[in-house]
């Protein structure tokens, strides 16, 4: 997935309200959390030269989030719901979702550290230069095009009730 983490993530945070688990910060923890797992790039552009896919770093391994998800929970639970742990957990899970969509077309490492090998639901062949047209082609952009278009028509719905709120407000 090219586009549809941080509006994933957007979409994450508008769940969690409309379930009525808002706290300070959910939006941001969210959001971020989305985009977590490829803050590797980072490293793996500027230190190692993309010598090693990214997705091979341990931001991309699902034990790591899945083991920070089960610790925020527990922080979520012991604190009974204070806005830090909750946004924790939102965070993690973003993450998460990060992987899940990773795992549409991309390659996900699902038992690293153990098996590095990599899983994908959908393979997508090479049959374009540069080697991203591929992705941008393939049918599975849809889903990514779905994932913003979702998360767009929620955000300006919410700007159109406020306009509305203050409209009437004042």
């Amino acid at each position: 997935m090219f586009i549809a983490h941080i509006p994933a993530g957007y979409l994450t945070a508008a769940t969690a309200q409309r379930l009525g688990l808002w706290s300070r910060g959910l939006m941001f923890s969210c959001i971020m959390g989305a985009h977590a797992p490829d803050y590797d790039l980072v490293y793996a552009y500027l230190l190692d030269d993309g010598k090693v896919h990214h997705h091979l770093y341990w931001p991309h391994w699902p034990i790591v989030w899945l083991t920070l998800l089960l610790l925020s929970l527990a922080a979520w639970l012991l604190s009974k719901g204070k806005p830090w742990a909750v946004a924790a957990t939102f965070f993690t899970g973003s993450a998460l979702v990060h992987l899940a969509l990773d795992g549409v077309a991309g390659d996900v490492p699902l038992f690293a550290p153990w098996d590095m090998s990599f899983y994908s639901c959908v393979t997508v062949r090479a049959h374009y230069e540069p080697w991203w047209l591929n992705f941008v082609l393939h049918w599975t952009m849809l889903v990514e095009l779905s994932i913003v278009f979702a998360a767009a028509l929620i955000f300006l719905r919410r700007m159109r009730r406020r306009l509305l709120r203050k409209h009437h407000t004042s």
